[in-house]
């Protein structure tokens, strides 16, 4: 395999982990936010244990796509088979 695709898949690898990070980070601040000020979002969701739930959820799943997204950079850029395959 020539060098140059390997170079390009490991910068694509590392693109994709990162658009993967923001996503989760993004996902986290709205379950941050949702948790923070209920009140803004009660008129969406009636239920106020569905949207309490529904806050953490975002939360945990935010916080999970940005530390596999991390894992994802470090791996892409160290060429660590071990941290690409989580």
């Amino acid at each position: 395999v020539p060098m140059g695709v390997l170079s390009c898949v490991k910068y694509l690898m590392f693109i994709f982990n990162v658009l993967v990070f923001a996503g989760g980070t993004c996902l986290a601040g709205v379950g941050v936010w949702v948790a923070a000020d209920p009140a803004g979002f009660q008129d969406i969701v009636a239920a106020k244990a569905v949207l309490s739930a529904g806050a953490y959820l975002l939360l945990a799943v935010g916080i999970a796509l940005a530390l596999l997204g991390f894992l994802g950079c470090c791996g892409a850029l160290r060429r660590s088979r071990p941290l690409l395959l989580v």
